[in-house]
């Protein structure tokens, strides 16, 4: 984590930005296009492909978990599969998904390369899959994905943010991954740094770089997901909330408004609390099936 641990701040404010869903339209593409896709194949679950697609989107798009580490979104999707009647009667075989529920309980760093060395030390048949799953699921993106630019009014934000805070960018996606879409797009130089899952979570992210460096009042994480939310939570800095849906719109509020309160001291309190709780509404806790 030396990027993080060598930060040194030059504003006198921090602003942490998440990426997939937030500042990029990718969220949608990524999971119906690559992750779940790889999910049917790489698990052989053909059979209720239907079921797999519902369930996925719901874990990782439409709902509290939105925006979770692929790992513990596998798990909780298969999770979800196994109680569905649908699913149930067909009588279908699940993987088992308990060598991967040990590894995450006791790893923060959950990405490809920690993942694979822990599938080194500790062969098991029930972890094979998985790891070819998520090694594809990078090669696809990366040989794929392109032409899938900021949101406008997120791109006008990180330009106007940059020059009176110290910004980066705080994501559970793979570094590479985020360093090929920032420079494709040429805002890689708005941020000082770019954190993705190999450094730990949002949160150690968040606590790695900013705390004990700016007073928590000055310290913001944007973001679109649950878990941008608790990063702030954690470290009891404030929350500026991208809404699933309505993310362009969102961005041009924290542009035209919402930096400003930030800055002069008075988006703590009525004004945050009354756009999170907006936020909170747009994803539901239980699936409507």
């Amino acid at each position: 984590m030396s990027l993080l641990e060598d930060f040194k701040p030059e504003k006198d404010f921090f602003i942490g930005i998440d990426s997939d869903g937030c500042v990029f339209d990718t969220m949608e593409v990524k999971h119906k296009e690559f992750f779940c896709p790889n999910t049917v194949k790489y698990f052989g679950l053909f059979a209720i492909s239907k079921y797999v697609r519902e369930t996925w989107d719901f874990v990782n798009l439409y709902s509290v978990t939105r925006g979770i580490n692929r790992f513990p979104a596998l798990l909780k999707v298969m999770e979800l599969l196994a109680a569905r009647p649908e699913v149930q009667e067909t009588g279908i075989n699940l993987p088992d998904m308990s060598p991967l529920r040990h590894w995450v309980s006791g790893e923060t760093r959950l990405g490809n390369p920690a993942f694979k060395e822990y599938v080194g030390n500790n062969p098991h048949p029930a972890l094979v899959p998985v790891l070819e799953w998520t090694l594809a699921i990078n090669e696809d993106i990366a040989r794929w994905l392109r032409n899938t630019p900021p949101f406008p009014y997120a791109r006008k934000s990180i330009e106007k943010l940059s020059i009176v805070a110290d910004a980066i960018v705080v994501s559970q996606t793979p570094l590479e991954a985020l360093t090929r879409e920032w420079r494709e797009h040429s805002i890689d130089g708005f941020v000082k740094t770019i954190a993705g899952q190999e450094q730990g979570t949002k949160s150690e992210h968040i606590a790695i770089a900013a705390a004990n460096r700016y007073p928590s009042d000055r310290i913001l994480m944007i973001g679109d997901a649950p878990g941008d939310l608790k990063a702030s939570t954690d470290n009891g800095a404030l929350f500026f909330p991208v809404v699933p849906g309505h993310e362009n719109k969102s961005w041009k509020l924290f542009h035209d408004e919402a930096l400003g309160r930030f800055i002069a001291g008075t988006y703590k309190g009525e004004y945050q609390d009354r756009l999170i709780d907006e936020f909170r509404r747009s994803l539901p806790e239980k699936p409507s099936w």
